[in-house]
């Protein structure tokens, strides 16, 4: 939005009246943002010699003598500037003769100085002016110039100030840091590990304060908030990040409804002003009515095309792959109904579909056209009777036009298999100018009582936390424990928005023996590495539960920002690195030799590629 010729100037001058052009929208919005996050606005000129800032002037500061300080904007002939900074836009005139009036203010220069110069910048700062990503990250302090990262930063940085005000000054939180150099904890993401002087012993970076915040508890702090710096050591991931932000909270002597309830007040409370208020209570649907009805555990429910139960349609039908899928003990006929498919999928889109289901789920997908009349779907769909395609528009509530995708086997496969065909067909329509998911709208989902435990992908026999091994079972599944584990539930919940998880959080485990029974017995984990934490709960452990808000997500969705990179001032790329300094880099030998540490060097040119 702008391509400053210099870098920095000062200005001191009389202001006078012109028609209205001066502020851009984005200065209007922030100052809504300000006057709905706090009593008064802020003074930005206090402590620095600028008296005003561009975006404030307006006609009743006429004839008043003002020093502003930015970057030129635009330049014309020496006598015509515009002067820009974080919140807004002013027009300078130089003056020579008597000129039109050109805005609503201008600055009528008494005197000016060049603060510094500014060489040609690799790209102009400016909206329309496309730029690649890792362009963006070389040169993030000139892409921080940038009105929409000006925005991103500033309406997280609001966001959080009213976060603390609600936790620490409404409800009694307690702000606490918590080490950032720990020791490694079983299970969960990969940690990223930092040597000590002491041979073969290292530091792990948390990826959560979990235990710090649990040990807060039972030291009687009874409400900790914090805003969390957290490491996962989690390799190339579009749009993760090796370092992140969390708003972590934990609360003895509560429950699951008394963690949701506060959560709801604390996002209606800093929500910015100038986006649709947020409506509390949240919706609140299982871990198994949402497999069921979206076919995953964050679901997007700004739009319909929910997964329906056709199997007693087809109890006696002469198509063979639903045959096969009905006469097994888990057997279902699942379908989603594609609005309009008809007149805006085309025949190759379902040839990737299918082609799609066989390929990632081992699945036969059937398209079929009820009220259409269409050849495009397979063969075997001229089995259907038509009493069984008469019961199929009345359960699915198909109009002309629609197209149901079928497919059949075991429930959980099946569901997740039209979970993602559900998102891939809601692109496809909304590439080709069918509105389904409002990006205005904002969609809260609480998804609660998932599995307490899960098998372990690499040895089914085994099992591992669905959550976190400090995750408390469901009241009613205790039992379960020492019977059927794998069927027990747990007191996990997930706050869900527009289809990602932007929180998780759990009631905790304050029994040691418990502790110790799950650690040990079920999960086959060391106890000797969490002796400090069952030891703690030994010593009357309150109950306790707690919950963490994934901040970069929450701002990401909250600006409608593309990536969480353009809502974090210095990010990592999807590899990890740090394309402005050249991050990580190489230590020289004699810098490892303290921490017993040398680099062995590739034996091949795959291998140096693959280090």
């Amino acid at each position: 939005m702008y391509f400053p010729s210099w870098l920095s100037q000062l200005y001191r001058g009389l202001s006078r009246p012109i028609r209205r052009t001066t502020q851009p929208i984005w200065g209007s919005l922030y100052r809504s943002l300000l006057q709905s996050s706090q009593r008064r606005i802020p003074e930005f000129s206090s402590f620095v010699v600028r008296t005003n800032t561009c975006g404030e002037l307006r006609s009743s500061h006429l004839g008043q003598e003002v020093t502003l300080c930015g970057w030129i904007q635009y330049r014309r002939q020496n006598t015509f500037l515009v002067l820009r900074d974080f919140d807004g836009l002013v027009q300078v005139i130089i003056p020579q003769d008597e000129k039109m009036p050109t805005g609503e203010i201008e600055i009528k220069v008494k005197t000016a100085e060049l603060l510094n110069a500014c060489k040609k910048l690799p790209f102009e700062i400016k909206n329309f002016v496309k730029k690649t990503e890792a362009l963006r990250l070389q040169y993030r302090y000139l892409d921080l110039r940038s009105f929409q990262m000006q925005y991103n930063l500033r309406l997280r940085s609001q966001m959080v100030m009213k976060m603390r005000e609600y936790l620490c000054n409404l409800h009694g939180f307690v702000d606490i840091e918590t080490p950032t150099l720990f020791k490694r904890t079983p299970g969960g993401a990969k940690e990223f590990l930092v040597p000590s002087r002491e041979p073969g012993k290292f530091y792990s970076l948390p990826q959560s304060p979990q235990q710090f915040k649990q040990l807060l508890m039972v030291g009687g702090l009874d409400r900790y908030f914090q805003v969390a710096r957290c490491y996962r050591d989690e390799g190339s991931r579009p749009d993760r990040q090796p370092e992140f932000t969390q708003i972590d909270i934990e609360m003895s002597f509560v429950d699951q409804t008394g963690i949701q309830s506060l959560i709801e007040g604390l996002l209606q409370y800093s929500w910015p002003n100038d986006k649709d208020p947020v409506v509390v209570p949240f919706p609140t649907m299982t871990f198994a009515e949402v497999l069921a009805t979206y076919g995953t555990d964050k679901p997007d429910t700004r739009f319909g095309m929910k997964i329906i139960d056709i199997s007693d349609v087809f109890r006696n039908t002469e198509i063979g792959f639903l045959q096969d899928a009905l006469s097994k003990p888990h057997g279902t006929v699942k379908a989603i109904c594609i609005p309009e498919g008809a007149k805006y999928l085309k025949r190759k889109d379902i040839e990737s579909i299918r082609n799609f289901a066989a390929d990632h789920f081992n699945q036969e997908i059937l398209p079929v056209f009820l009220n259409a009349n269409r050849n495009w779907n397979s063969p075997v769909a001229n089995f259907i009777m038509e009493s069984q395609r008469l019961e199929l528009i009345r359960l699915m509530e198909t109009q002309e036009e629609d197209v149901v995708l079928l497919t059949a086997g075991e429930h959980n496969k099946a569901c997740s298999l039209l979970g993602k065909l559900r998102l891939e067909c809601a692109d496809l329509l909304e590439t080709r100018g069918v509105v389904l998911r409002d990006p205005t709208l904002f969609s809260f989902l609480w998804v609660v009582d998932f599995p307490l435990f899960l098998p372990k992908e690499e040895n089914p026999r085994e099992l591992e936390s669905a959550h976190h091994p400090f995750t408390a079972p469901h009241p009613s599944d205790i039992h379960l424990l020492y019977t059927e584990p794998k069927k027990a539930r747990s007191q996990h919940y997930d706050l869900v928005l527009n289809g990602n998880e932007i929180g998780g959080g759990s009631i905790r485990i304050h029994n040691a023996e418990l502790q110790r029974y799950i650690l040990a017995t079920l999960l086959k984990e060391d106890v000797k590495m969490l002796s400090h934490l069952l030891q703690a709960l030994d010593y009357g452990a309150p109950p306790h539960g707690g919950i963490a808000l994934g901040l970069d997500r929450l701002i990401c969705l909250v600006t409608g920002s593309p990536s969480i990179r353009d809502v974090i001032a210095f990010p990592k790329s999807f590899r990890g690195h740090d394309l402005m300094s050249n991050t990580p880099d190489s230590v020289p030998p004699e810098e490892l030799k303290p921490y017993h540490i040398r680099v062995s060097k590739p034996t091949d040119s795959k291998a140096e590629r693959a280090h």
